[in-house]
């Protein structure tokens, strides 16, 4: 019942605001997830009212909207997403905005290059941000959407996006020399859940979660002992917590792995699903890529 109450209230509401449009002749952008939030604002700068509907330490797979997020989403001209069902619960609401140009990142990608998940809907594992060559086309994508809703502004979404891609450029390439002072017998990286699996299979890293890919399923205790069997046998140092995620199951492998007589450290906490906070360098997604690699290497050494 109240699955179809939530639903009834969508539709109200995308009906009743379809026409409260602002009136600055800025087209109204609204996107999902922080990292695609800190992407439009490279492209974009002011020349579009840009409002993100999830902040720091926002876990994107278990998010629901609130009335507040419908109306934003029913006001926007354009809203951008990351698609392949990471936003999984805000599917119903995509699917009544049907006079609102919805845009999934995913789709700027080959299928074929992806990496397959049967957790998810779309058969994908949807944490593509993770690679630095699928943001590169990405980046390009969203600016050619913005170019075609906005044709005055091209020059100048043009010119940011070959701006910022120079700059993710140089961020695969730092990521590449950060990595290579770590020895390939120590690039296995344990998470909270499975986010990095795009980074593991770009940057040379095995990659365990003890969730899976979704946070929506939960760790079992044979999870638990089968992970920290794995810890104890390649001598892993440390283990990860996630700024999204809550570090109570790494905690609980960390604890199962000492009572063997073992020990392992929780290396630090990286930010999978979600930028850190507004104003620092974790909250744009150059400085979170770099942040993690940074941890993730000086606790594995």
């Amino acid at each position: 019942m109240k699955k179809y109450t939530y639903i009834l209230l969508v539709s109200l509401i995308v009906f009743n605001c379809k026409d409260e449009k602002k009136n600055n002749n800025k087209l109204n952008i609204v996107t999902t997830t922080s990292m695609i939030t800190d992407l439009v604002k490279n492209i974009a700068g002011d020349h579009v009212n840009l409002e993100g509907l999830m902040g720091s330490g926002v876990d994107p797979h278990l998010y629901k909207a609130s009335e507040g997020d419908v109306t934003k989403l029913a006001n926007a001209d354009i809203i951008f997403y990351n698609g392949l069902h990471l936003e999984g619960k805000l599917v119903e609401v995509f699917e009544k905005m049907r006079n609102i140009k919805t845009v999934a990142l995913s789709d700027a990608l080959d299928k074929k290059t992806l990496i397959g998940s049967e957790y998810f809907a779309s058969n994908y594992d949807p944490h593509i941000w993770f690679n630095t060559d699928y943001w590169i086309q990405i980046t390009q994508y969203v600016a050619n959407t913005l170019s075609d809703a906005l044709p005055e502004k091209k020059e100048i979404f043009q010119a940011n996006s070959t701006a910022y891609i120079t700059q993710l450029k140089a961020l695969k390439a730092n990521i590449k020399s950060t990595i290579a002072t770590l020895p390939e017998d120590k690039r296995i990286l344990v998470t909270a859940h499975d986010a990095f699996n795009y980074f593991g299979k770009a940057y040379g890293f095995k990659v365990l979660g003890l969730q899976g890919i979704s946070t929506a399923t939960e760790a079992g205790v044979q999870d638990v002992q089968k992970l920290s069997a794995f810890i104890i046998e390649n001598k892993i140092k440390a283990i990860f917590v996630e700024s999204s995620v809550p570090k109570r199951t790494i905690e609980a492998l960390q604890a199962a792995v000492n009572s063997k007589g073992n020990n392992v450290a929780i290396g630090g906490s990286l930010y999978s699903d979600a930028l850190g906070n507004a104003g620092t360098i974790e909250g744009t997604y150059i400085g979170m890529f770099q942040y993690n690699v940074n941890t993730i290497v000086n606790a594995l050494k």
